[in-house]
C-alpha cells in the first residue's frame, strides 16, 4: 500500500461556511491551489501527515456513495478524535470550534479514559478532543 495519507471524506452543505470553519476557526491546513471561488477542489485539510479530510457537497457526496443517504443531521455514524496534550489544549480547541460556530456538544470535562470534550462542525459532523488521563 503507497505511504500517502488518509483521507476521511464528510459531506457538507456550503463549501465556503466548511471553508472558513475548518480553515480560519480550527486552524487547519489547506491542501492544493484555490479554485475560481478561493476555495482549494477538492477541499482538503490536513489534521497531520497521515491524515486529511476532504470536505464534499451534499450532491457530489451522494454520488459518491452510489445514491445511499447521507445521515440527517443529528444522525451520526462516526466520532473524529483529536489528541491534545493538555486539558488546556482541549478546552481551548472545543473554544475555539465554537467561536468559529460549532455547537458544543459535550462541555470538555473528566471521563474515565481522559479529559474530552465534544463539538458538531457546522454540518453536524462530530469531533471529539481528547486528553489522555495518566495514572
Amino acid at each position: 500500500m503507497p505511504d500517502a495519507p488518509v483521507i476521511v471524506s464528510l459531506p457538507i452543505a456550503d463549501r465556503q461556511v466548511s471553508f472558513r470553519f475548518y480553515r480560519d476557526g480550527l486552524g487547519l491546513e489547506t491542501v492544493g491551489e484555490p479554485a475560481e471561488d478561493g476555495v482549494p477542489e477538492p477541499l482538503q485539510l490536513a489534521l497531520n501527515d497521515g491524515l486529511r479530510i476532504m470536505l464534499i457537497p451534499t450532491g457530489g457526496f451522494g454520488w459518491v456513495i452510489g445514491g445511499r443517504q447521507v445521515a440527517p443531521r443529528g444522525h451520526n455514524e462516526c466520532i473524529i478524535s483529536l489528541s491534545a496534550d493538555t486539558e488546556a489544549e482541549v478546552d481551548e480547541m472545543v473554544q475555539r470550534a465554537h467561536r468559529a460556530g460549532a455547537e458544543v456538544v459535550t462541555e470538555p470535562g473528566q471521563q474515565p479514559w481522559g479529559y474530552t470534550g465534544t463539538f458538531a462542525d457546522p454540518d453536524g459532523h462530530l469531533w471529539m478532543v481528547t486528553s489522555e488521563t495518566v495514572f
